[in-house]
Parts: C-alpha cells; sequence; structure tokens
C-alpha cells in the first residue's frame, strides 16, 4: 500500500510523520510523507524551535509529486494536526485530487482538537473547521472520546451514548470510525476501551489503563488503524491488532521511564501483534 501522509514533523521525539513513518514502513508499506511543520520537538515541552511551513510550500510540494503523475498510485491519504483551515483546505484539495486519480483511495483523518481534562488545545475555529468541513470529507476517522463529543455535539457516559453518538457522525460522511480513550460508566477500573464502527458492526477492546500519557500515541493509533484496515478489510482485526501494537509501544516506553515513546525499541509489537487483548462484538 502506498500512503500519502501529511502531517507534522519533529526532529527529536515522535509526533505526527514522526510517529506514522516508521510503523507503517515497518508493516511493509511506502509512505510518502509531506511534512507542514518541522520542529524541534513537539510543543508539549512548551518550547521549540523550527519553521511552520506556509499553505501555499505544502501545497506547492503535493503539487510536485503530481507533476510525477504518480498520485493515481496512492491508496490512502492520512492527516493529523491541522493547525489552520487554509492547510486543511490544503489537504483536502491533495484528497480531491488522489482520489480523481484513484477513486478506490481513501482518506484518514485524525480530528485533533482536545482531549479530557486538558479541553480543547488547537486555536479557536479549528475544531468546527474539522467538524462541518473535514470529517465530512473522510473515509475512516480516529478521534478520542473527548472529540468524539464534539463531533456529535453531544456529551457520552454510557457505551450506549458513545455509539449513539458515532451514528450521528457517520451519517456526515466517514463510514468507518475508530474511538480512543474511551471512559463509560461500565468502564471497570484503571481500564479503558478502543471502539471501532463500521458498516459491518460495532466492536470493542478494553485495555489496562496505563500511567503514562506521552505524545504521539493518537498519530501512531490513526497509521496503525489505516494500514489494518485496508489490508485486512476486517475492522474486528484492525481493532485487535491497533490496540495490541500500541499497547505495547506503552509498554515499553514505561518501562524506558522516557517521555517520547519507544518506537524503534518496541517495532517488534509493530510488525507482529500479539494476540492480547480479546475484542468483544457490541452490535
Amino acid at each position: 500500500m502506498q500512503i500519502l501522509s501529511i502531517q507534522s514533523s519533529v526532529a527529536y521525539g515522535h509526533v505526527g510523520n514522526s510517529a506514522a513513518v516508521f510503523p507503517l514502513q515497518r508493516l511493509g508499506h511506502e509512505v510518502w510523507p509531506v511534512i507542514t511543520v518541522h520542529f524541534s520537538n513537539h510543543t508539549g515541552y512548551g518550547a521549540w524551535r523550527g519553521p511552520l511551513l506556509a499553505p501555499a510550500d505544502v501545497a506547492e510540494v503535493i503539487a510536485g509529486i503530481g507533476d510525477r503523475g504518480v498520485l493515481g498510485q496512492v491508496d490512502a491519504v492520512l492527516s493529523g494536526y491541522q493547525g489552520d483551515p487554509a492547510m486543511g483546505q490544503v489537504i483536502l484539495d491533495a484528497v480531491a485530487q488522489v482520489k480523481a486519480a484513484n477513486p478506490d483511495a481513501v482518506y484518514c483523518c485524525d480530528p485533533v482538537m482536545g482531549d479530557v481534562g486538558r479541553g480543547m488545545f488547537v486555536r479557536p475555529g479549528i475544531p468546527e473547521f474539522l467538524r462541518e468541513v473535514v470529517v465530512p470529507a473522510a473515509d475512516v476517522i480516529t478521534p478520542n472520546h473527548f472529540e468524539l463529543d464534539f463531533l456529535a455535539g453531544t456529551t457520552t457516559t454510557t457505551l450506549d451514548e458513545v455509539l449513539a453518538a458515532v451514528d450521528i457522525v457517520r451519517e456526515g460522511g466517514p463510514r468507518d470510525v475508530l474511538v480512543t480513550s474511551v471512559l463509560h460508566t461500565d468502564s471497570a477500573a484503571d481500564t479503558l476501551d478502543v471502539i471501532a464502527v463500521s458498516d459491518e458492526g460495532a466492536w470493542a477492546v478494553t485495555t489496562p489503563l496505563l500511567p503514562i500519557t506521552p505524545n504521539g500515541c493518537g498519530d501512531v493509533t490513526a497509521a496503525l488503524y489505516l494500514a489494518h484496515l485496508r489490508t485486512t478489510g476486517s475492522p474486528e482485526l484492525a481493532l485487535a491488532r491497533t490496540t495490541s501494537s500500541v499497547f505495547g509501544i506503552l509498554e515499553t516506553t514505561l518501562a524506558a521511564g522516557t517521555r517520547e515513546i519507544q518506537l524503534v525499541a518496541a517495532q517488534d509489537a509493530i510488525a507482529d501483534p500479539a494476540d492480547r487483548f480479546p475484542v468483544r462484538r457490541l452490535r
């Protein structure tokens, strides 16, 4: 599979394309990374250096790829954090070009906006732009629980409410939805759910809640779910493999005592995910 991944890049650590490219390559996929920023490190440190690329410059890179006549070879477009509506439009334009050249291609969007305990951490107007413009154009989305609630315009506390919120979002466009970090009234202590929903049904995996919240795990999750979904055609299997790999990465990172996720050290968990957590069908 060939994936056009339009995301940020950091020199130190793993977020954006710096988190997505290696796992995809480790699974045997070709990745065409287009970067939207090139920072020294992720912004969670509070200080960083490096350029924020202008949307026109990113569009030029994509146009150059188009000049090679290869956009029809792209099987999927992947995007994450979008810091500006103009950059979001560049991504949507790229998706349109790819789909014009290859109608079977899909667009996977990780609608990065915020999280429980932090609220929204993107610029004002970005959440609405994602909800009203970007997400309806996506085929696959991977929001966390907080982001799902915003996209659906509701607050969910039960599993049934979470599924109803997913249905609301799916009515607007995306057929495949992966919801991460789901906490509901039936959640056991120190656990969380990851839920996958498609036209074929809905499934959930429950994993232990580890005492670690490093940056970049959402970027890895979106990349892995896209890859496994497209190669297997099974949301259930993609869910099982993705959650196993991400949990393995988190375990390795926790054991190393580092702030940055340990992608290289955990590469076996990426390439050959263990059958660790049972998948239960919700409907």
